[in-house]
């Protein structure tokens, strides 16, 4: 089947479906794949611009018009999609709510943002606070051949459409706003992840910016999505990637690393691929080889944050230790800028605050629900904003990092992970990588924690290889392949727990300055994961102030962090 790409002088989103519902109208916008529960479902492009006015209309009747908001409970689904895109025709915000968030999270969303409807999945709990009229998906799904609303108004390419929230890493999650005329930016500058016909495997919720504000570039392209079933498992996403011929596949470098290493992968037919993203964490050079030296295709890595939406990313062909160790250069429309404290551009090499500029960048942070419909009536938290996006454009990120010679952007930690060990600044990300390079230690997170003699200091939590078996792991956010390492070393033996902080701390002093190796090393079973599958640090922190709270830290004592944990402790110093 021919895929056109639709050009033209479109202001909406809603505009653009409506061309895709006419020209690629028997293309698949939409997969769920068949499972063990249920077969496999599909929406063409005419099917979501028809099911959308449909929904509209359920949704009209509700009371939602523009400048309304629409909260979404909704796990990745056809009917998320088709929800967002009936909020879009009747110039509603769409507020996608991951429905892994907790309680308190979840209730926060709904009180600042006071939607006029929250569609909740069947069987969940709704959100406490005031959710407006709740409809479940099974609403959704009835009203999807039903009559349109009685009338649509006249939208405006400034008309904010989405609300995405962030992480909430380091305290509730605040609301990125983004208008159709940011999403056409992102479909300008999504670059080699999008081509006409495309079959797109990604594992991120429909709630993450990954999504949510790339309707425009995913229509304009004619790429089908298709779904991968929760909890992910390596088997499944082989089993998708070759029976819906995907041309496009992403996954963090955990679950590329799970399929590289499951049997099915031998009799997995992968000719249908053209390229395999990744990206979220560091992915080891020997990851990136693997990948591409399997499939056959190049490897790219994209480095964004949710207030951005674009960034950087690398390019096919480049080689793979800058795949494993940058995250390329900016994307086409984007501008770079590394500075310092005072907002001072560093020299060549040195590690600077990136800033961001492009038409993608959001709005601003959100206030509270909107004053009246349109872009005017928006409600901004002016100083959540004006702390991270100055009026001539530029964000500031919450990364650091330093160009190298070529311009490839390589990040060395996030500004709410760094901490300060006796006066020296000390970036986990940095020492991470260095850590995972002894031969009994798979995965590594470190922490800076109070200590009393230094201000901080470092806490290597790490998982131990214990020779995981290639048997098909699963990500549910409880560990990365879902299973336990009991403390085994490489060769199932335990590691001395005299000996190994020693040896990390050596490794770490021969590649870095002596004051970045951990002071602490605690092996865990597995490494908590956030509803985005990135290391929850918030957890490990909680976890060392209950042992400190508990008593103090001994050579090989028993703590709370996982089964079969052990500790050990380095002499402090300077």
């Amino acid at each position: 089947m021919t895929v056109r790409q639709i050009e033209g002088g479109y202001g909406t989103v809603v505009g653009v479906l409506r061309a895709a519902a006419q020209v690629n109208g028997d293309v698949e916008a939409y997969v769920e794949p068949a499972t063990p529960e249920h077969p496999r479902q599909a929406l063409t492009f005419a099917g979501w611009d028809r099911a959308a006015d449909g929904v509209a209309g359920l949704l009209a009747a509700a009371g939602v018009g523009r400048g309304d908001v629409v909260c979404l409970v909704l796990p990745s689904s056809i009917a998320y999609a088709v929800c967002y895109a009936a909020a879009l025709r009747l110039g509603a915000l769409t507020s996608g709510i991951n429905v892994r968030l907790g309680a308190t999270e979840a209730r926060s969303i709904v009180e600042r943002t006071r939607p006029t409807v929250t569609v909740v999945d069947d069987g969940l709990d709704v959100p406490g606070g005031p959710v407006g009229t709740v409809l479940r998906r099974t609403d959704v799904q009835a009203a999807c051949g039903g009559p349109p609303a009685a009338s649509f108004p006249e939208l405006e390419p400034t008309d904010p459409v989405a609300v995405v929230w962030t992480s909430g890493t380091t305290g509730l999650p605040k609301g990125a706003v983004f208008d159709h005329t940011r999403l056409a930016a992102v479909a300008a500058g999504t670059d080699v992840l999008s081509a006409p016909g495309d079959r797109r495997l990604s594992p991120l919720p429909f709630a993450h910016v990954g999504f949510m504000t790339r309707p425009w570039d995913e229509i304009a392209h004619g790429v089908t999505t298709v779904l991968t079933p929760t909890p992910w498992r390596a088997a499944d996403a082989l089993a998708i990637l070759e029976a819906e011929r995907i041309t496009v596949a992403q996954g963090v470098p955990t679950q590329w690393a799970l399929m590289l290493a499951h049997p099915d992968l031998e009799r997995t037919d992968t000719s249908s691929l053209r390229v395999a993203g990744t990206g979220a964490s560091r992915v080891p050079p020997e990851l990136v080889a693997a990948i591409r030296e399997r499939l056959g295709v190049p490897v790219i890595v994209r480095y964004t944050s949710t207030e951005a939406s674009l960034g950087t990313g690398t390019a096919p062909g480049d080689p793979d230790e800058v795949v494993a160790t940058t995250v390329g250069r900016p994307v086409p429309g984007v501008e770079l800028s590394l500075r310092d404290d005072d907002g001072r551009p560093v020299g060549a090499g040195e590690v600077g605050r990136v800033h961001l500029r492009s038409a993608a960048v959001m709005l601003g942070y959100w206030g509270g629900p909107p004053t009246g419909p349109g872009g005017g009536g928006l409600v901004l938290d002016e100083g959540a904003t004006s702390a991270v996006l100055a009026p001539d454009g530029w964000l500031t990120t919450g990364d650091f990092g330093r160009l190298d010679a070529a311009g490839n952007l390589r990040l060395v930690g996030r500004a709410n992970e760094l901490y300060i060990r006796g006066g020296y600044n000390v970036f986990p990300a940095e020492v991470e990588p260095v850590v995972t390079t002894h031969p009994d230690i798979a995965e590594a997170a470190v922490v800076g924690v109070p200590d009393p003699v230094l201000g901080e200091i470092g806490v290597a939590f790490v998982v131990l290889d214990a020779g995981r078996g290639a048997d098909g792991g699963r990500v549910d956010g409880a560990g990365a392949d879902g299973g336990r390492v009991d403390g085994a070393g490489a060769d199932g033996g335990r590691v001395d727990a005299g000996g190994l902080l020693a040896q990390v701390r050596a490794a770490v002093g021969a590649a870095l300055a002596d004051y970045k190796a951990p002071d602490r090393l605690v092996v865990v079973d597995a490494l908590p994961l956030t509803s985005m599958m990135k290391v929850d640090k918030r957890v490990l922190a909680r976890t060392w102030e209950e042992r400190a709270e508990a008593g103090p830290a001994t050579e090989t004592g028993a703590g709370t962090a996982g089964a079969g944990e052990q500790v050990e402790t380095a002499r402090s110093r300077a």
